[in-house]
């Protein structure tokens, strides 16, 4: 009772108030409600309640960019039942995801709330948190804020872009191109990059040279390879020796010699481990080491961070998988140092903590890295992954420990050998051998980075810094064994695989990391391109909706068009802009493009691409 000595009387008042909390997935809610207990409801909306009616008239710029909404019908569900909870209810925690959409969606959520009269005396707060685990949520939990009303008009300029980009050019390409079935803002701008590069190799013409390796000997029968690199006194580039005639006289002029090691030079490098994951840098690495598509990449890490059950417990094993951050919290920092110590010794540790920055242009810093949640749980300690979960957990947790890591220390040699009898500045006849040595692994003992393919035929042996060369010395004799002239030709760029691709649209400044996967899945779905052993190839198709596109509208398709879009939009997340004005400036230009092009016929348009 009321009056007895010790009643809690603010436990009690708040023990009858009813919490309404929204988040997006079902798995995370049943989680989220077993941290807070009873008082609260966690109810998901299962991503985007809502959205712009697929049909012109959605979004109108003659009024002043107003917007009309449509609930999705597999939506209906979710909105009668959030509709329930909070009949009576107090609070209306929105805690969806921590990001641009994550905020949008809250958005959506409060609007339909509002429009059903629900929300009167209920007081409605934002929660963020990067992680599923108890205390996060717990502390999330003590630090509600309002929503973020620069983040939702971001939101609202990208969709209404979005929207006015593909409902206004997507009719032009079904009439002028038939078959054709849609142009984006971003994915018109990724095709364009795949296309570009089909003509770039099929426009390459191959150019032959020649390389010289000769093998040698020391007195100890030690062997190794040194090339040709200084021929009648000129350094020669790579495409100095044109034909097989100019390699025969090079082999001619190093047979009529007798060689010792001219000069020997030694240098120390480190090498300092890669920053955490970042959404981009996963699906790189994902891509080339594990090879996963950016699409399954999400998925799996998506699956990674709403947890799995442990010890009858559900616990979220990654940080949010969204994110253009490469720092992590202090306590996760000390935590992983604390790891590295125990399980590979206090010399793997660094001195102070390694700091990143990003280097991605438009990167939004708002969250951490990709890490685990704990990285005392380890990959073999979780049999109840799958393979795919396993393997990318495995890589996260990799990734995160190197990156608290000493830097590997490497010797790295590099030895002229010339006739003898002459001297260190004369290069009639000049063999270089390259290696190096790990002195000290450091991080390399757990991680190396994957590398794209950026074969050209024109570049150093990736093999040459890698090799281990016998110890020399100035002076030294050494045995001629072979001489072996090697011919080769330049080769085109490599075509994009994800990896390199998602690598280069981050690069540019295009898009946001975590639309490149629903961005790659399109341009697929409508045949504008192909995979082939995780190649891109563009189709036909794709190649003529890039012709159209660059020749009506050059604009709309540049890389630095796209990308200061997007910088527009972070300014608008930042207050700087207001989102109608930028609306305002794009449509003006764009509609002017797409009406020249209103008379257009089919023919017009295919003598002009031809």
């Amino acid at each position: 009772t009321f009056w007895q000595p010790g009643f809690n009387y603010r436990r009690f008042i708040k023990s009858k108030m009813s919490n309404v909390v929204i988040v997006e997935s079902p798995a995370k809610a049943k989680t989220i409600n077993k941290y807070l207990g009873s008082d609260y409801t966690v109810l998901a909306s299962y991503g985007h309640i809502r959205d712009l009616p697929s049909k012109n008239g959605s979004v109108r710029p003659d009024d002043n960019f107003e917007m009309d909404w449509e609930v999705d019908s597999k939506s209906q569900k979710q909105i009668r039942e959030i509709t329930a909870a909070m009949k009576g209810a107090d609070h209306l925690y929105l805690a969806t995801d921590p990001d641009r959409e994550g905020e949008a969606i809250s958005w959506h959520v409060q609007e339909v709330l509002n429009e059903k009269k629900l929300l009167d005396g209920v007081e409605v707060q934002r929660v963020v948190f990067n992680e599923i685990t108890k205390s996060a949520i717990l502390n999330a939990f003590t630090h509600p804020r309002e929503l973020d009303k620069e983040l939702v008009d971001a939101y609202l300029a990208r969709r209404a872009l979005d929207y006015l980009v593909g409902f206004t050019l997507s009719p032009v390409l079904w009439r002028k191109l038939p078959g054709s079935r849609s142009a984006g803002r971003v994915q018109s701008v990724a095709l364009r990059l795949i296309t570009e590069r089909e003509t770039e190799i099929e426009a390459f013409n191959p150019v032959e040279y020649w390389s010289i390796k000769v093998q040698f000997a020391k007195s100890d029968s030690q062997t190794f390879t040194a090339n040709l690199t200084h021929l009648d006194g000129e350094k020669l580039d790579k495409l100095a020796l044109k034909n097989g005639q100019d390699a025969q006289n090079a082999v001619a002029q190093i047979e009529g010699a007798n060689f010792a090691v001219s000069k020997v030079e030694k240098k120390q490098s480190r090498r300092n481990p890669p920053s955490p994951f970042t959404t981009s840098t996963l699906q790189q690495e994902a891509a080339r080491k594990l090879h996963f598509g950016a699409k399954k990449t999400m998925r799996t890490a998506q699956k990674l961070y709403e947890g799995i059950t442990l010890n009858g417990d559900t616990v979220g094993l990654i940080t949010y998988m969204r994110t253009d951050g490469v720092t992590m919290a202090h306590e996760a920092i000390n935590a992983v140092r604390d790891h590295v110590g125990a399980s590979y010794g206090s010399n793997y540790v660094p001195l102070s903590p390694r700091i990143y920055k990003t280097k991605a242009k438009n990167a939004q810093e708002a969250h951490e890295a990709i890490r685990p949640t704990d990285i005392k749980r380890l990959p073999r300690d979780l049999p109840m992954l799958d393979d795919d979960q396993r393997r990318l957990y495995e890589l996260i947790w990799n990734r995160t420990m190197a990156s608290q890591m000493e830097s590997a220390v490497l010797d790295q040699v590099a030895a002229d050998l010339r006739p003898n009898g002459t001297s260190q500045t004369d290069n009639d006849v000049t063999l270089r051998a390259t290696g190096s040595v790990i002195t000290f692994d450091g991080f390399l003992r757990l991680y190396q980075e994957g590398k794209d393919d950026k074969r050209d035929g024109t570049r150093d042996d990736p093999d040459d810094k890698e090799r281990i060369l016998p110890p020399l010395n100035e002076g030294e004799g050494l045995d001629r064994r072979t001489v072996s002239p090697e011919q080769h030709f330049t080769q085109p760029p490599p075509r994009f695989s994800e990896a390199s691709l998602v690598k280069k649209l981050e690069e540019l400044g295009i898009g946001r990391p975590s639309t490149y996967a629903s961005i790659i899945s399109v341009l697929q779905d409508r045949n504008y391109v192909r995979v082939e052993n995780r190649r891109f190839f563009s189709e036909d198709r794709g190649r003529l909706v890039t012709a159209f596109l660059s020749s009506f509208f050059t604009q709309y398709v540049e890389y630095s068009f796209t990308a200061d879009l997007e910088e527009k939009l972070d300014e608008i997340s930042d207050g700087k802009l207001g989102w109608k004005t930028v609306l305002q400036d794009f449509w003006t230009h764009f509609k002017t493009a797409v009406d020249g092009t209103a008379n257009l016929r089919v023919r017009e348009v295919l003598d002009n691409l031809n």
